[in-house]
């Protein structure tokens, strides 16, 4: 798309009406403090530390065990197709038309053995949000990393035995670092759930190098790579992403506060669009890690010195790297035009 406004500077009341998906969030991310204590306190179940307290996290590890903790709490139907909506309805607020939800089975202690449930309690939720003209939302189930090849098998027979409309792809996530890779373990899986027509989303090159972004790539088949920012450390797998075009699901706030990168200064988002990968931005877990994807968006401004191209580049990958049907796609990308025409117009009146 060729424009005549690139070095603009946008606001965030123009950010926000940018059209944008998003490929890269957790549900289990989405808790607000004050729903989790009254959840808490009507559960009976212990606080890990007060409520203004809540969401200081300190490293990765401690972030994991506050997911399996939070997701505890969600022990009833209603209270997850709550929580569902309430994703859609924060998407929407941030100028969102689509996301890929990303959720664990492992982390949900109320919902096993039942996930099929689970699946048509998050369903009613966001059915009731597009229905109230909110956001469109496709789910990706997801593995945690240190379950068992046994384990992936039987998760991608229920998902090809279930076929529900929602459910759109596989993936893997969790803490790389402790389980030292877990590409060859979750080949079978992953090859399994390609063939049934599920698309595939991997955790990789985070708590792990450049060698998680190869074997997701190689040994697991992805689509997509959930973070990837780690592939810098190798230009091989830097290369390889470019050359097969697998677009990564980059996540900002997430990479500082979590202590992937000390800083900006240090993250490799700039070098690896250099570089010709497919970088979208994400949200990774809003609620928890205090961002917006409106945020995320004007770090990649403030930060990174993005032109409005860039940031226009950024949201139209999002929309191609997305699992919604090619028609949705088509869609999303049409709303584009007019936004741009719109910021045109503003600034052709400013001259």
């Amino acid at each position: 798309m060729e424009w005549n406004v690139n070095q603009t500077t946008l606001s965030r009341a123009q950010m926000v009406s940018l059209p944008k998906a998003e490929v890269h969030v957790h549900l289990e991310g989405c808790f607000e403090p004050e729903q989790l204590s009254a959840w808490a306190l009507s559960s009976g179940i212990p606080m890990p530390r007060k409520q203004d307290e809540l969401l200081n996290f300190n490293g990765l590890a401690d972030f994991l065990d506050f997911l399996d903790w939070s997701c505890s709490l969600v022990s009833s139907r209603e209270r997850l197709a709550q929580l569902s909506y309430s994703y859609a309805q924060r998407l929407s607020r941030d100028g969102g038309l689509y996301a890929d939800l990303i959720f664990n089975p492992t982390h949900w202690k109320a919902w096993r053995g039942r996930l099929g449930d689970m699946i048509d309690a998050i369903d009613a939720g966001l059915r009731a949000a597009e229905e109230d003209g909110l956001a469109s939302v496709g789910l990706c189930v997801s593995l945690l990393c240190r379950q068992t090849a046994a384990e992936a098998s039987e998760l991608v027979d229920f998902l090809t035995a279930l076929r529900h409309p929602r459910v759109v792809a596989l993936s893997v996530d969790g803490n790389e670092a402790v389980t030292k890779g877990s590409g060859a373990r979750f080949a079978q899986a992953f090859a399994q759930a390609g063939r049934a027509g599920l698309k595939r989303t991997v955790h990789a090159g985070e708590s792990s190098g450049a060698e998680g972004v190869r074997d997701a790539i190689l040994l697991l088949g992805a689509d997509r790579i959930d973070h990837g920012v780690r592939a810098i450390d190798d230009p091989a797998v830097v290369e390889l992403l470019a050359e097969r075009r697998i677009p990564i699901g980059v996540c900002l706030t997430s990479n500082i506060k979590l202590g992937v990168y000390p800083g900006y200064a240090e993250h490799p988002l700039r070098r690896l669009r250099d570089a010709g990968v497919i970088a979208t931005i994400n949200t990774d877990d809003p609620v928890l890690l205090h961002t917006t994807l409106v945020d995320e968006y004007l770090i990649c401004q403030s930060e990174f010195a993005f032109s409005t191209q860039d940031i226009v580049d950024v949201a139209l990958n999002a929309f191609a790297a997305s699992f919604a049907g090619d028609e949705a796609k088509k869609e999303y990308r049409k709303k584009m035009a007019p936004w741009v025409a719109s910021l045109n117009t503003e600034n052709g009146d400013k001259r």
